[in-house]
């Protein structure tokens, strides 16, 4: 039988496991934003391209690519990050030294809301 503070390490590594696994589908989500992003400025390059041939210059993307690809970047960044954090916290835990950090929600927040920023501007400007 296991004793308390056996048990209480067992939940608290599950606990660790279940946060680890809400990043890892928070970075798939933003990575996936990225990619429309970028895939929506592609189809909006051959949209234009079928609706006026009778130019030859290749249509203005604007920055359309290069924020969806940061996007993708990001989220790729929120993975290796929540790895790292969850790689940290398990051995805390076992060493029974806890100690809640924020920085990496801090920074991710952060970069999401610059990114939405700058996706807003470009949407309001393409009016």
């Amino acid at each position: 039988m296991l004793d308390t503070n056996s048990s209480k390490k067992v939940n608290d590594h599950l606990a660790n496991e279940r946060t680890f696994l809400s990043w890892i589908r928070t970075s798939l989500g933003i990575m996936g934003f990225g990619f429309v992003v970028v895939k929506f400025s592609l189809f909006m390059r051959q949209i234009t391209a079928m609706l006026s041939p009778q130019t030859s210059e290749p249509a203005p993307h604007g920055y359309s690519s290069e924020v969806g690809t940061a996007i993708v970047i990001i989220g790729a960044v929120t993975a290796l990050l929540a790895y790292l954090k969850y790689r940290k916290i398990g051995k805390q835990i076992e060493e029974g030294e806890f100690a809640p950090s924020s920085s990496i929600i801090s920074v991710i927040a952060i970069l999401i809301a610059v990114i939405g920023f700058i996706l807003s501007w470009y949407l309001i400007d393409s009016f």
